[in-house]
Parts: structure tokens; sequence; C-alpha cells
């Protein structure tokens, strides 16, 4: 019997089978975490056997699909409709075991060949893109919806009007964008783990990217702990436990990554109004919730609880041991300023992150006979960065934490660390 070949041994270690249960491994996660969080919402009543076509529709937004709605109210009525949110729960989860999967045939080597790599993650996205395909073709309601009190309610009864609103998956620029999700995935993958294989040409860049990469992937895992502690906490003191964990299962870091970029002193923009809301803090609701664009920051945040000023101390110790943690993964020769230009760079891509994944838009508006607005006249929900600004300043603490991480870290070395042990 011949023995086998290394290229043998790493395809059986790394094949179609592997691949396979990486995808599914994936989807079964975020569709678990998804039917949890929606069945927690109430979205276990949909009529029609709705539920899991809205699990599926939850699972193609959360990994950059487009969902279109659709609105009908009869002849004499128009309607109109329009969401964009990305339930960042579901994305997380995927990615943590999309991630797992893709880094456990490659653990245990230093080095790995470009076509091996490439050839890997080729066959865990075509393996995806096909069950993407299913879940796209799946991903499709109709939902008939009430028209409340008032005027419109009343014409509505009178000429017989039933307002429906329906979604449907764009299969085209699903394909796109959720092939890109699991390429960004793959790729973060092997900058932020130590132990994953690079291609030769790319070893010189270990010691500078992943560290950083590291230290920010700890830094919004932290967050999103944070996160959910307060809000197991705020479930078992003052109740709504299904609610909380409707927000922790669908949406935790749409709450706590724009909480970080507020704490850095970022703004943000947005209104509510309508029966839409925000899966936040109470505070936050309240400042939206006026009939122009509210904006949101420290400062208005503080006129209705002054204990949102914590923040900045909250931004300021967790970016301070996110930049320690940078620095203890680096090479002890490398210097403070060096630190201090690397956490600005990942600070400020991360919070560019945050404002492109973090935006929510969601309208709905009915006109009955021309007495209504089309724009959003029973529902109305957004919230957007302000994105230079936002960069700005994690720029500015990028380069301050930095630096004093750098300090900190040294220090700790001094005490008795070797660099073998800090660089191990």
């Amino acid at each position: 019997m011949s023995p086998r070949t290394p290229s043998a041994s790493v395809a059986a270690r790394h094949g179609w089978v592997q691949a396979l249960a990486a995808v599914l491994a994936a989807l079964i996660a975020m569709g678990a975490v998804a039917a949890l969080g929606l069945w927690a919402a109430g979205a276990g009543d949909l009529p029609d056997g709705a539920f899991p076509r809205v699990v599926a529709a939850t699972v193609v937004t959360a990994v950059g699909g487009t969902i279109e709605l659709s609105g009908n109210a009869g002849a004499l009525a128009e309607s109109a409709a329009g969401l964009t949110v990305i339930p960042l729960s579901v994305t997380l989860t995927g990615a943590l075991v999309l991630a797992a999967a893709f880094l456990r045939p490659l653990r245990h080597r230093a080095v790995a060949g470009a076509p091996e790599l490439a050839g890997w993650a080729a066959r865990i996205a075509a393996l995806w893109l096909l069950a993407l395909l299913g879940l796209a073709f799946g991903a499709r309601q109709t939902f008939s919806l009430s028209l409340g009190d008032g005027t419109i309610s009343d014409l509505g009864d009178l000429f017989g009007v039933s307002p429906k609103v329906g979604f449907r998956t764009d299969v085209p620029l699903t394909l796109v964008f959720g092939l890109l999700w699991p390429a960004g995935v793959l790729v973060l993958a092997l900058l932020v783990s130590r132990g994953a294989p690079l291609p030769g040409r790319l070893l010189r860049f270990q010691e500078s990217v992943r560290p950083a990469a590291y230290a920010m992937v700890v830094l919004l895992l932290a967050f999103v702990a944070l996160g959910v502690l307060i809000a197991l906490v705020v479930a078992v003191t003052r109740g709504h436990p299904a609610e909380t964990l409707a927000v922790i299962l669908l949406g935790m870091p749409n709450v706590t990554w724009p909480v970080l970029t507020l704490g850095l002193g970022a703004t943000w923009t947005g209104r509510v109004q309508g029966p839409f809301g925000l899966p936040m803090p109470h505070v936050l609701d309240e400042v939206l919730r006026t009939k122009d664009v509210s904006t949101l920051n420290l400062r208005t945040l503080a006129e209705h609880d002054g204990r949102v000023w914590w923040l900045l101390a909250v931004d300021a110790v967790l970016l301070l041991a996110a930049a320690f943690v940078m620095a203890a993964r680096s090479p002890a020769r490398t210097k403070a300023w060096q630190h201090a230009l690397r956490m600005a760079v990942a600070l400020t891509l991360t919070v560019l992150m945050i404002c492109l994944v973090g935006r929510i838009s969601a309208h709905y508006g009915l006109s009955v006979l021309g007495i209504g607005d089309l724009g959003g006249d029973l529902g109305d929900l957004s919230l957007k960065p302000k994105v230079w600004t936002a960069l700005g300043f994690a720029v500015l603490w990028g380069l301050v934490t930095g630096f004093l991480g750098a300090l900190l870290a040294r220090q700790v070395r001094r005490r008795g660390a070797t660099e073998q042990e800090w660089e191990a």
C-alpha cells in the first residue's frame, strides 16, 4: 500500500465534504439564532406559515442580501414600503462559525501556498452560493396590514381597501453581495488568527496587520458581550425578557457598535415615527422620536440622561485594553509611534465598517384617494452616521490609545516577561 502524498493529505483535510460541513454549520447557526430571535419578537404568530420565509429573509439580509418590499392597496389606494437593516447578531454568529470551520483544517501549519488557500476558499464559496440561492428563492411572502384609526381607516372601510405589503429577494444583488460576505469573513479569519498559515510572500505583513486586526475583533466582541450583560440585567430587574432576548439574538451589535462610536464623539442622525422602534435603550428612542430629523450624540443624550457621559470612560478603558493587546502580540522591537499609527488605522477602518453596516432605514406609507403620505405616513425609521466626523475621532483616539497601550505593554515586559514569551 503506497503512502499518501502530502498534497492528497491536504486535500483530504479540506475537500468538498469539509467545505459542505463548514457551510451547513454556518447556515444552521445563523438560522437558529434568527429563528429564536424572531420567535421572541412575536414572529411565530405570523399567518400563512410565513415564519420559515421570514427566517430565510433574515439570514439573507444578514449576509448582505437585498430584500425588496412591495405594497398593494387596491385600485383606490397606493402604498409604498422600504427596509434597510442588517441583523448583525445573526451576521456575527455566522461569521464566527464559518471562520472557525475555515481555519480548523489549517491549524498547526506555518505556511500555506496561495493556490491551496484559494482552492479551499473557492470550495466554500461555491457551496455557499448554492445555499444562498435556495434561501433567496425561499424568502418571499405577502402580509395584510391594518389601517389603524383615523381618516385613512374610515376611507379604507368605506371603499374596501385592504393594504398588503410583501417582501422578496433581489436574487442577482443578493448573490453578488452574499458572495462578498464569506470572502470578507475568510480574509479576516486569516488576518486575525495567529496560528493560520499564510503564503510565504505575505509573511512579512503578519507582524503589523495581525495584532491590530485581532485587537479590533476583541474590541467589537467586548462591546457585544458588555451589551448582552447589561441587557440581561435589565431583563431581570425591569422585565420584558422576550423583547430583550429578541434584541440580543437579532440586533445586539446594532446597538453596541454605534454606541461605541458615540463614546468616541461621533454623531448620528435619525428619526422614529409611528409603530417603528429602535432596538436600543429608551433614551436613544426618546431623542429620535421627534417630527424632524434629530441629532444623536453624547450632548443630546446627556440632556435626557446624564449617565451617558460614562460612555467616554467605557470607550477609553476598552480601547486602551485593545491597544495593550495589540502591543502585547506585536514584536518587542516595535516602536510606540508605530503602535499608535497601526491602532489609528485599525480603529478608523473598524469605525468605517460600523458606519456602513449600522445604518437603519424603514418606512411604510399609504395614500387613499390622495389622503396620506407614501413617504412614511404610517411609520418612518432612520439612523445614519456622520461618517467623516466619526472617522476623525477614530484617528485621534487610535493615536492616543495606541501610544499608551504600547507604553503599558513595555512596562509589563520589563517586569519579567521575556520577548520570546510575548511572541510565542
